[in-house]
């Protein structure tokens, strides 16, 4: 607990392999195993999750906490049928858990579940407002709406469930609201941004840096500015994985998506290295799906987004992407 509160990740994984050798299944330690994803390293990650399926398999299928942490790491790996039904096993056993339903939450944005399951994380918050995880999930509710298509529920929720300090989740709403055309909900005020930015832990972390490069929004020359410092700095993730994926944004506010596209399409798994899970990161190539079709590459476009458009259940926000841009206006006039 000492290490992962000084953001010492490596020690913390180290520690916790023989920490499990002593005491198997501990579910105490089992709060820090994101310790491992969090180091930025792929075999420390693939390690990770080694380790938490074989506690898991020692806690056994009736303990909750454990079946609702094997959940989150099966849909991290976009096992989403998987990870859906450890959820559900979990909130059978404690259907209070935050644990599992924000689990199901990820499981369900995979699968394209429709809103029935908004519907049941709209009773779960209703159950304890003042729950910890209360408004992320509401922003997961909010990106549940924008991918069955029902835009002006999407800014309700952004509106009156988020806070003016969510800047990230506020920001990755709005950003994908905007890909498809529609009028974003209250926007991030641009000073505030450029303050977190400035700030000593402006730039401590890639997930926090890009979180914030994406509540800029279309201030394009904030967006260059970042994209400078971020090619500037000295640490090989903000090198070479952030400043490729800023120097995008950049370009699709200026309305040049062959640029975008160009810049996009040579990022391959460095992707990963931006950090946050995989529903964060998706935006990443929601962006190189709305560069190409504006480009007029749509044949590109629906290859990349294929398997999403393919397998998911609800897909209206992916459909939105392979169309034609539409002006917000015109798309949405309330």
């Amino acid at each position: 607990m000492f290490l992962h509160t000084r953001q010492q990740y490596r020690l913390t994984a180290d520690h916790l392999v023989g920490h499990f050798t002593r005491w198997p299944a501990d579910e105490l330690a089992g709060l820090v195993l994101g310790a491992f994803s969090s180091c930025g390293d792929a075999a420390y990650r693939a390690q990770g999750d080694a380790l938490m399926e074989q506690q898991a398999a020692v806690a056994g299928p009736e303990n909750w906490p454990w079946m609702s942490w094997l959940a989150s790491t099966r849909a991290e790996q976009g096992r989403g049928r998987e990870a859906h039904g450890l959820a559900g096993q979990a909130l059978a056993l404690h259907p209070r858990s935050g644990v599992a339903v924000h689990a199901l939450a990820h499981a369900e944005h995979e699968l394209g579940a429709d809103r029935a399951c908004t519907g049941f994380l709209d009773q779960w918050l209703r159950a304890d407002p003042q729950a910890v995880q209360s408004r992320h999930l509401s922003w997961h509710a909010a990106l549940r709406s924008i991918a069955c298509g029902d835009f002006p529920d999407a800014r309700r929720r952004a509106d009156t469930a988020l806070a003016r300090t969510d800047v990230g989740m506020r920001a990755a709403t709005n950003w994908r609201l905007l890909l498809v055309g529609q009028t974003p909900a209250g926007r991030s005020d641009p000073d505030q941004v450029r303050e977190l930015l400035a700030a000593p832990g402006g730039m401590a972390e890639v997930f926090h840096t890009f979180n914030l490069a994406l509540a800029v929004e279309s201030a394009t020359d904030d967006l260059y500015v970042l994209a400078r410092r971020a090619a500037a700095d000295e640490r090989p993730d903000f090198r070479d994985a952030l400043a490729p994926v800023v120097q995008p944004l950049a370009e699709v506010t200026a309305d040049r998506p062959r640029a975008a596209v160009d810049l996009l399409s040579n990022l391959g798994e460095k992707a990963e290295r931006i950090g946050g899970v995989r529903v964060e990161r998706e935006i990443i190539q929601d962006t190189l799906a709305r560069a190409l079709v504006d480009a007029g590459e749509h044949v590109r476009a629906a290859a990349l987004l294929h398997d999403r458009t393919t397998t998911r259940r609800h897909h209206t926000y992916e459909d939105r992407l392979l169309a034609a841009r539409i002006p917000a206006n015109v798309a949405d006039p309330h």
